[in-house]
């Protein structure tokens, strides 16, 4: 249990908010269960940063015994300082793994005259499995937040054709890795509000941050040009995306259009009697 002294206020209304919506996702999901070893997986960033503060509030008051640790990717960018996050994440009585690999070199021979961060993020997050999996952690907590999950959702539909967005919880494709988001419900600008006011030390993105242009950028532009006029849509297409109808969709994987025929009656029914009359007031 986590006994030293906060240096963020919890009871700050904002904290309260988001504490409240981490706690919804992980009952309703199950995110975390009893004897979890976690690996909050921070980027030295505002989002998993008030995840894995808020997490050990909670860890505080759970019914169940779970223990946080939380892991940093040191990829060799420029100008790359830990330390003062360090200080800070030990503060909230964590221990912080820093792991080393060189992926930015990797990234900038690699990729010329487009966006790093596909590859960028694909080589993070291999890393960080592998980390995980080696470590002996039974659950990865990722800080995407719901915004993440709107803008995801858009940029597969708009982009690649597909209808899928970051599920709050899953198995990682090779199947070692169990996946939580539990910032599923919180909004990206309550997490903006809460990092003014708790102003922890950030440790900048050098690499895809220096880009202009990049596609989920532009979608969340539109997205929030959209809000002026449509205040819930945020919550309208997280709604959208946990309330699916595959009959009215077109994937022939989920549902058998071509074997879809109506039902039989299983005893014949006796013809109704035809309407013979010619009285034109029935009509």
């Amino acid at each position: 249990m986590n006994t030293v002294k906060s240096p963020v206020d919890f009871e700050h209304p904002l904290a309260i908010k988001i504490r409240k919506q981490i706690v919804q996702a992980l009952s309703e999901f199950n995110m975390f269960e009893n004897g979890d070893k976690v690996m909050v997986c921070v980027s030295g960033g505002k989002d998993s940063s008030i995840l894995l503060a808020l997490l050990t509030e909670i860890q505080k008051r759970a019914e169940i015994d779970f223990t946080i640790e939380a892991a940093i990717l040191d990829q060799k960018q420029p100008g790359f300082d830990a330390t003062a996050f360090k200080t800070w994440i030990e503060s909230l009585g964590v221990r912080l793994h820093v792991v080393e690999r060189d992926t930015y070199s990797i990234v900038k021979e690699k990729v010329q005259g487009t966006t790093y961060c596909s590859l960028c993020s694909r080589l993070r997050r291999a890393i960080l499995y592998d980390y995980a999996h080696a470590h002996g952690f039974t659950k990865l907590a990722l800080g995407h937040h719901r915004d993440d999950v709107v803008h995801t959702a858009l940029l597969n539909l708009f982009y690649i054709g597909t209808l899928g967005a970051m599920p709050p919880k899953l198995k990682s494709d090779d199947g070692r890795n169990i996946l939580v988001r539990p910032l599923t419900y919180v909004s990206e600008r309550d997490i903006e509000a809460l990092a003014d006011v708790w102003k922890f030390p950030i440790i900048p993105c050098n690499l895809c941050g220096s880009q202009d242009g990049l596609k989920r950028v532009r979608i969340k532009k539109l997205v929030r040009d959209l809000e002026k006029e449509i205040p819930n849509i945020y919550s309208s297409i997280q709604t959208a995306l946990g309330n699916v109808k595959p009959s009215q969709l077109m994937d022939h994987e989920i549902w058998d259009f071509r074997g879809l025929k109506p039902e039989v009656p299983s005893e014949p029914q006796d013809a109704l009697p035809l309407d013979q009359s010619n009285d034109e007031s029935r009509v």
